[in-house]
């Protein structure tokens, strides 16, 4: 067991002093811990050794602090209801130094004059059963490990680092003020507010101004917000190699996360260098300084936007201090204290004091009233007596604090598992021209999250416009961000082009393609529905096309009447004789494919647009092979080559070589359709804003047929020009031949205009595609025997023809 630590020297020893601002006696004592002077400088020792902090300067606004805990606990003990016939004490002592403040600290944690470490918790009690403060976040973790082995309660009113909301290692750290997490969220929002987004972030080279820096890192992750310029403050920063680097990058907006003795010589060294048209925002432990905003020549670095704790006007603090100042005399200023207990600052006039930083007045107020409803319930305070026979444990206190839930000039006090304030508001504030800090919105949080900031109370340096602090421009509407470096604030701006848009809300990188049933112009932010087009049955030009394919119907019907009426006569039988009922009853039913060009395409209609055509155009076309052979060989081939002729006769070739044909063309047209059959295409290439609705035959399932086709039409060409020399009026193989070249270059030209032109109207140039292929047999081929017959009858005779025939025979012969 280890023995008990005393402390000599007369250290911690209980001595009776004379009015003292830094002690009370009471029932029960508070610990404070206030840097009423402030040692910022380093200097090394070869061996431990205390400080005197009255020879430190002197911090108004701290000792303003320091006054309101006295102010505070003297209130709590005028209440009769709060702690009724239980008065408490407090012990205080000026903590200016991180390092070498730890015998008031070791007093806080001493029983009797002693300490025992690892003891009992149920051993004898100090009468401190909760400490106040530290000031900073590197004294508070300091010192916390002392407080936290026995758990006394260390209610903070100005440590903000957010470590110490890690109960494992401050299980009794509790504190009256936001963290730096909400602080920070704080500034991340009014940056997004005015859309800043190339900043820096200036922060103290201490555990409070790196947590703000890593909080800040953390934060902007998801955001817009870059950081291209950090730096810690501290005594040997060069201010004027600073400001040149945030210069050189071209940021306009500076977030400074330091305590005010690292914000003054910044700001000082800001005017002395003549930084001129930033913003700055200011943390809470600056933003409501009361020296800097009247400083000559402040008002050339910029606007100054800050984050506050609100000001509370606490009642009876101003006649407190009136009250205190007139009892103490400047003799005592003089006396000898025990371990920085003493202040040369009795004298203080009370205005000075008034007009001092108001920062975290609150926070210390409300920290002194959490402790006593603390010790309230764990003495089963009545309305007018407590259990004084309760003996009081820190940790039974520290019980208490977690449980708080009060107002407090209202203002709701409570904790939650982490020590933190569960509700809790900023203020947004302005430094304006009279050199006063003017709120101009808030920030709260309890259940939600509320931010305002009222824009006209603003008084900005440019001119009454919002500053700008961005890398690079923003991108004009329907541009894409490209990015330029390692900083996604850095971009150049790309335009969309046609089908696509940029939707900034989901990524302000990435063109995104439309839909295929949508469109969109070069530069687009949305897309719009494409309109879709087809030939409907009932459009015009359609039934135009439809009228006419009726009509080719009814003629050839009436060519076949007329032929059956004339079947013996020369005419119909040099044309073919029964074959001209196969051909013209071939060329009806290949206008079929005419009635399916048209209305909104289907499986069904897209099989049959061509399929008719293909079949039953294949016997025209065998035919008229046929019928030019047949011409050729009588003329020519019948007189040098009998047996040919004799042999054709015979077997009937005609009809055989039409057959084969058929039925080939079947074959292939069978398996084609069965492999891919045709089927509805939305063509959304051609046009951006148009969807055609067509069909997609495919070449690979009708190459075959359409090849077969084009074999029998060129054999047929090439029969027929065979027979150009025939007898003048004897002219089927010259009809034949001007069909073919009419058909060729029908098909020409829509096979140019199909890789020229894709819209609606390709249907009504396929129909009549088609239409012109029937229609160049019936005109140039049926037509002019049909005006034989009934024009020019003595034409139609037998002894006509074998006139002709007779007279070319001896043509040829000679």
């Amino acid at each position: 067991e280890l023995p008990e630590f005393k402390f000599g020297l007369g250290f911690l020893s209980f001595i009776t002093f004379i009015s003292s601002e830094f002690q009370l006696e009471g029932d029960y004592l508070i610990g404070g811990l206030f840097d009423v002077h402030d040692d910022t400088g380093s200097v090394y020792h070869e061996r431990p050794e205390a400080i005197d902090c009255a020879t430190k300067p002197f911090t108004l606004s701290n000792y303003r602090r320091f006054q309101m805990i006295r102010f505070s606990v003297e209130q709590v003990n005028n209440s009769t209801d709060l702690l009724p016939n239980i008065s408490v004490g407090y012990d205080i002592f000026d903590h200016c130094s991180d390092t070498q403040n730890f015998p008031g600290v070791l007093k806080f944690i001493s029983a009797n004059g002693s300490i025992q470490p690892w003891s009992d918790r149920q051993s004898v009690p100090s009468k401190v059963i909760a400490v106040v403060g530290p000031f900073t976040s590197t004294q508070s973790l300091t010192v916390a490990p002392l407080f936290m082995v026995n758990l006394v309660p260390m209610v903070n009113y100005a440590t903000s680092s957010s470590v110490f909301s890690n109960k494992a290692k401050y299980p009794s750290f509790l504190r009256t003020l936001p963290s730096n997490s909400d602080m920070i969220d704080v500034i991340v929002r009014i940056l997004q507010k005015f859309n800043w987004r190339w900043v820096a972030f200036l922060n103290s080279d201490d555990d409070y101004g790196n947590d703000g820096l890593d909080l800040f890192t953390q934060k902007i992750k998801d955001t817009e917000i870059c950081l291209p310029y950090s730096k810690g403050l501290s005594d040997s920063t060069n201010y004027s190699q600073t400001f040149k680097q945030i210069e050189a990058q071209q940021i306009n907006v500076i977030i400074v996360f330091a305590p005010e003795n690292s914000v003054e010589p910044l700001i000082e060294s800001a005017v002395l260098l003549n930084v001129t048209n930033k913003v700055w925002i200011a943390g809470d432990a600056w933003a409501l300084n009361k020296k800097l905003p009247k400083m000559k020549g402040i008002k050339n670095i910029g606007t100054v936007l800050g984050v506050a704790e609100p000001v509370v006007t606490i009642p009876g603090f101003s006649d407190f201090l009136h009250s205190s100042k007139a009892q103490l005399h400047c003799k005592y200023a003089e006396q000898d204290k025990f371990c920085n207990q003493k202040c040369n600052c009795s004298c203080m006039n009370p205005e000075d004091i008034l007009a001092a930083d108001p920062s975290y007045s609150f926070a210390i107020y409300s920290a002194i009233y959490a402790i006593a409803h603390a010790l309230h319930n764990t003495l089963q305070c009545g309305a007018d007596k407590c259990n004084s026979n309760i003996t009081v444990y820190p940790y039974i206190v520290l019980a208490e604090l977690r449980k708080s839930n009060f107002t407090l000039v209202n203002n709701s006090i409570q904790f939650d598992d982490n020590g933190n304030l569960k509700q809790g508001s900023y203020s947004i504030v302005f430094w304006n021209n009279s050199g006063d800090a003017q709120e101009i919105g808030f920030y709260q949080f309890n259940s939600q999250v509320h931010f305002f900031i009222d824009d006209n109370k603003i008084e900005w340096h440019t001119n009454g416009e919002v500053p700008t602090s961005l890398c690079s421009p923003e991108c004009p509407a329907g541009y894409i961000k490209k990015q330029n470096g390692i900083y996604e604030c850095c971009f150049d701006c790309e335009i969309c082009p046609n089908g696509t848009y940029v939707n900034i809300t989901e990524s302000p990188y990435t063109c995104i393609k439309c839909k295929d049933i949508e469109w969109s112009e070069e530069g687009s932010t949305s897309c719009n529905l494409r309109a879709v087009e087809y030939i409907s049955v009932t459009d015009i030009v359609a039934i135009l096309v439809l009228v006419a394919a009726c009509v080719f119907v009814g003629m050839t019907l009436a060519m076949s009447v007329l032929f059956s009426v004339n079947y013996n006569t020369p005419v119909v039988r040099s044309a073919g004789g029964p074959m001209c009922f196969l051909i013209l009853g071939c060329l009806s039913l290949s206008s079929l494919s005419v009635f399916f060009h048209f209305g909104k395409p289907t499986v069904p209609l897209c099989t049959l647009r061509y399929l008719p055509f293909l079949l039953f155009y294949t016997i025209c076309l065998a035919c008229f092979v046929v019928r030019s052979f047949q011409i050729v060989c009588i003329f020519k081939i019948a007189a040098k080559i009998p047996k040919l002729h004799s042999w054709w006769v015979k077997y009937n070739g005609q009809w055989l070589v039409i057959a084969v044909a058929f039925v080939i063309q079947a074959i292939f047209l069978v398996i084609g359709y069965s492999c891919k059959p045709p089927s509805p295409y939305n063509e959304t290439s051609w046009y951006a804003d148009k969807i055609i609705l067509s069909c997609d035959i495919s070449l690979k399932a009708s190459t075959a047929s359409v090849v077969l086709l084009s074999s029998i039409c060129a054999l047929c060409f090439i029969f027929s020009y065979m027979g150009k020399n025939l007898p003048k009026n004897y002219n089927e193989a010259k009809a034949i031949t001007f069909c073919l070249l009419l058909l060729i270059l029908t098909w020409i030209i829509f096979a140019t205009e199909c890789m020229l032109y894709r819209g609606k109207y390709i249907q009504l140039l396929s129909a009549l595609a088609v239409l012109s292929s029937l229609y160049s047999f019936l005109f140039w081929y049926f037509l002019p025997k049909c005006y034989i017959i009934l024009v020019q009858p003595h034409k139609n005779t037998q002894q006509y023809f074998q006139g002709l025939i007779q007279n070319y025979t001896k043509t040829i012969s000679q």
